[in-house]
């Protein structure tokens, strides 16, 4: 019989990720993360499945190998191991070091293998930093989650040749230069990069173009340098970039841009869908786009779950995957006209997939089209977690007073009675959004609802992917603009008989911290509050986050309003006790701001804990040590049941 989801199974998980199919289309490579119970940490190794079909195999043990890429021949696979570039032989054999701390004392970064695959140009730290030195700042952008006090350090363009392994940086100065990508000629690289003046404060960035050669000229901004640049990759003709961004500075969704090299005006080849193209980070799920013959393929976000489109002459058509499936990476062969997928659903938390590109029929954007479902081949979750069922999840719309209506996801297990407690879980952001399909993060929500709790997470105003106007709808406002979309429909499930008033529970990360800290100091309605890596004082946020002069300048936008949208400055109406998790090295949303709240609640004698990670970034809760997320769910189970008993 199958059980629940427990917090335990934590260090079993197998979780497959950044797929590599090979150039013939037969092989796709893949990090699959683990955990490591006995030395607390999280392993990242390499392992292989044939696309005919068979068992998947392990390439490399760990402990930190990443970003598998193919050679152009599909003879290597380079491959990030502990921050080094390596080389494993296709046939087998062992990984040798391409590059050493003698030659990239900072490190490496993500493999970009030439056209002709006699060299590998990457981004990395220009220098490595002493951590005993004064940090010199002039500029915002002197830290950064995750890696800390940066001061002047900047990431720069090498190029290694595979060969002699001699490594030539090839960009300098006091811009950060993006993750490259190589010109079909060989001749030059393409990359993202600071652009205009004062982009540390104006947040601004745009595509650059730098020769390789032995002679290499300053490098050449394409395109308008008031907007925002992501990734960046070359039409195969050469004539012109693909870029993931936008034409202006500010909050709004990122589109696929045509950038002429001749520097004339970009063209959006992505604005009919009003979706927000997701090119894949730590909680962003997403893909790179990628060229399949004269078409795009790329993802979006649709309803909070990532998708994938594809746009050419004839428009853009969702691909035939199947309903309630998410996507999380992808990779192109675009001759053998495959692609490898990283796919999740209802039952699984993520498995490799094979999508047949050419049997990819035309279809209506944001509809799936005709053509055959992507062809799994891996089953980790059934290998790791063979005896476990995980509890559904119900899609709900709620309308608002005002005529928004809200998308939300309930979860609860099927024989769960009327009238139990209930726990609403706000996302961050906050343009992040809850998918309607397996989570490997929040385990305390499989685990309350296997205690009779309904789980309600809202994608409130300003989530990812319900058109722009919904994506910018609390620019100015946060709190305000959105907290109603959480209040009524907490009304309606307790209209509705399904919850109990009087044990209602509120957590929420990053944003959703922010969020559960405003909506505690505005509503007496929770019994108990979970915050985690939270904001409650926007003003002094603003010079000690790494992410502060970006929410300041463009998510609130009028310094005159950072007083008022402050949680701090409704504290005195907080009476729910509250606990509080907090990674200790976070530099996105600062720990002094969980000592603030805890001293704000703790002096006027509300119950209140506060637990700091130590060592934890921001993102600890995704791929922190293992303990600590194993901590912080329950902990959090511990807080809600306790304060919602009766």
């Amino acid at each position: 019989m199958p059980r629940p989801l427990t917090i335990d199974d934590l260090y079993r998980f197998e979780i497959p990720g950044d797929p590599a199919l090979s150039p013939d289309g037969l092989r796709v490579a893949y990090t699959l993360t683990t955990q490591d119970a006995e030395n607390d940490r999280v392993v990242r190794s390499l392992w292989e499945v044939r696309g005919g079909g068979g068992p998947a195999r392990r390439l490399t043990h760990g402990p930190a190998d990443t970003a598998p890429r193919w050679s152009p021949d599909g003879t290597q696979l380079a491959f990030l191991r502990e921050g080094q570039l390596h080389l494993l032989p296709a046939e087998g054999g062992e990984a040798a070091a391409l590059t050493t701390s003698a030659r990239c004392p900072a490190g490496a970064g993500t493999p970009v293998w030439s056209p002709d695959g006699s060299r590998i140009a990457f981004s990395a730290p220009g220098i490595r930093r002493d951590d005993t030195a004064p940090v010199v700042i002039d500029t915002l952008g002197w830290k950064a989650d995750g890696a800390g006090l940066i001061g002047s350090v900047r990431t720069q363009l090498f190029v290694v040749d595979v060969e002699s392994g001699e490594v030539r940086q090839i960009t300098e100065g006091d811009r950060n230069a993006g993750s490259p990508t190589w010109s079909p000629d060989g001749t030059r690289l393409a990359y993202p990069a600071q652009s205009g003046p004062d982009p540390d404060v104006a947040g601004t960035s745009a595509a650059h173009v730098v020769g390789v050669g032995d002679d290499v000229p300053a490098p050449r901004r394409i395109g308008p340098a008031g907007g925002l640049a992501g990734p960046v990759s070359w039409f195969p003709d050469g004539s012109a970039l693909l870029v993931v961004g936008r034409t202006t500075a500010g909050v709004g969704h990122l589109e696929l841009l045509r950038q002429p090299l001749d520097g004339s005006a970009p063209v959006s080849l992505s604005a009919a869908l009003d979706r927000n193209v997701l090119p894949g980070g730590p909680g962003y799920p997403g893909a790179l786009p990628q060229f399949h013959g004269e078409d795009i393929v790329f993802c979006a976000r649709d309803r909070g779950a990532t998708r994938l489109y594809r746009v050419n002459a004839a428009g853009i058509s969702a691909s035939p995957l199947p309903a309630g499936t998410g996507v999380s990476g992808c990779s192109v062969a675009a001759e053998a006209g495959q692609a490898a997928l990283v796919v999740c659903d209802a039952s699984s938390f993520a498995e490799i997939a094979l999508l047949d590109l050419d049997a990819w029929a035309p279809g209506e954007p944001g509809e799936p089209s005709a053509g055959r479902a992507p062809v799994r081949l891996t089953a980790h979750m059934a290998r790791s977690l063979p005896e476990v069922a995980l509890h559904p999840v119900t899609e709900r719309e709620f309308s608002i007073s005002d005529g928004t209506v809200v998308h939300g996801m309930i979860t609860r297990a099927a024989q769960a009675p009327l009238g139990g407690p209930l726990l609403v879980d706000v996302h961050g952001g906050p343009h992040n959004a809850w998918a309607p399909h397996s989570d490997p993060v929040h385990l305390y929500h499989q685990e309350l609802a296997s205690q009779g709790w309904t789980i309600l997470t809202l994608n409130v105003r300003a989530s990812d992917g319900y058109g722009e106007a919904f994506y910018t709808a609390a620019v100015g406002a946060w709190g305000e603009a959105d907290e109603q979309d959480i209040l009524q429909p907490i009304a309606t499930l307790v209209a509705e008989g399904l919850v109990d008033p009087e044990r209602i529970a509120l957590t929420g990360y990053s944003y959703g911290g922010y969020l559960t800290c405003w909506l505690s100091a505005r509503s007496d309605l929770f019994a108990a509050v979970v915050p985690g890596g939270i904001l409650v004082d926007l003003r002094s946020m603003l010079g000690t986050s790494a992410e502060g002069q970006l929410i300041a300048g463009h998510e609130i936008g009028d310094p005159e309003r950072l007083t008022a949208l402050s949680p701090i400055s409704h504290v005195d109406g907080v009476r729910a006790p509250t606990l509080i998790l907090h990674g200790g090295a976070d530099d996105d949303c600062p720990a002094g701001q969980a000592e603030q709240w805890f001293h704000a609640l703790r002096t006027r004698n509300v119950p209140v804990r506060l637990v700091l990670y130590p060592g934890g970034s921001h993102l600890f809760v995704l791929d922190g040590r293992p303990s600590h997320r194993e901590d912080y769910s329950r902990r959090l189970i511990d807080w809600v049941t306790t304060h919602t008993h009766r």
